[in-house]
């Protein structure tokens, strides 16, 4: 995967936790004012927050790859989506679960990922207000740290016996059609969570399946699949098929599935 690029991932691993951890320092400024929201014209939630982490991100990347294109939520929603072709492009959410960032109940993220030859290759998903940083290199393994804590490897698990734990969006989805793609698995627990933590829960085996039927743009999904596929799971499609990045002009996915070791 790595043929097609000329930098070293680890050294680009630690370029971009450095820019995670800038954003999140000015994200968890704005999350201490009386902030307010005003809305795209996706009708999705934007805050200071997001357009302050964002211009913080991309010089940062610019610098630490200057030849490989950004595609960012903010500057995506005012129409500056660079054409990456087939080669390398980084993928940007600032601040990913503005909801729940507006809920303050701290699981919204930071997140960064690079993507190479439609798959990710690397990234971080930091949650600011939980000071927690999960990062991860396809082939090089995954990682966790809490705070100053140590840096600890993360694998996906065998799902127990007793049934899979699957993991839901706190403010997405239908449960409906969450009972019907179900229907047929042992279920041991459905748990909910915010954000690109959720494909993180998966990564460190707290949970199985992260059924995702909902609309998402792949700067939501990158940095989550990224540390997912490090640590040995996968992202497909419903069909199955492997999930894939630069499918369509605006960066739009269909509904998918993050798998743990299932």
């Amino acid at each position: 995967m790595t043929s097609d690029l000329k930098y070293d991932p680890k050294e680009l691993i630690q370029g971009i936790k450095k820019a995670a951890f800038v954003a999140g320092a000015k994200i968890l400024a704005v999350y201490a004012t009386d902030f307010e929201a005003d809305v795209k014209a996706d009708h999705s939630p934007v805050t200071e927050a997001d357009t302050a982490a964002e211009a913080i991100i991309l010089p940062l990347l610019k610098t630490l790859t200057p030849d490989i294109p950004i595609v960012a939520e903010e500057a995506a929603a005012a129409g500056n989506i660079p054409d990456v072709g087939d080669g390398p492009f980084w993928l940007v959410d600032p601040l990913d679960g503005t909801k729940e960032f507006l809920k303050r109940n701290g699981e919204f993220t930071v997140n960064i990922a690079l993507i190479v030859n439609h798959q990710p290759l690397l990234g971080v998903v930091l949650l600011p207000a939980k000071n927690c940083l999960y990062s991860g290199i396809v082939g090089m393994g995954a990682w966790r740290q809490d705070g100053d804590g140590p840096v600890v490897n993360i694998t996906v698990r065998t799902p127990p016996e007793d049934g899979l734990t699957v993991i839901g969006s706190r403010s997405h989805g239908d449960a409906d059609e969450m009972a019907a793609f179900l229907k047929g698995h042992a279920i041991a627990e459905v748990i909910s969570a915010g954000s690109s933590l959720k494909f993180c829960l998966v990564a460190d085996g707290s949970a199985d399946v992260y059924p995702r039927l909902g609309r998402t743009m792949e700067w939501d999904v990158a940095a989550g699949h990224a540390v997912l596929a490090a640590a040995g799971g996968r992202v497909t499609f419903t069909d199955g098929t492997p999930f894939t990045y630069a499918k369509n002009k605006i960066f739009e996915n269909p509904h998918f599935v993050a798998w743990g070791g299932v």
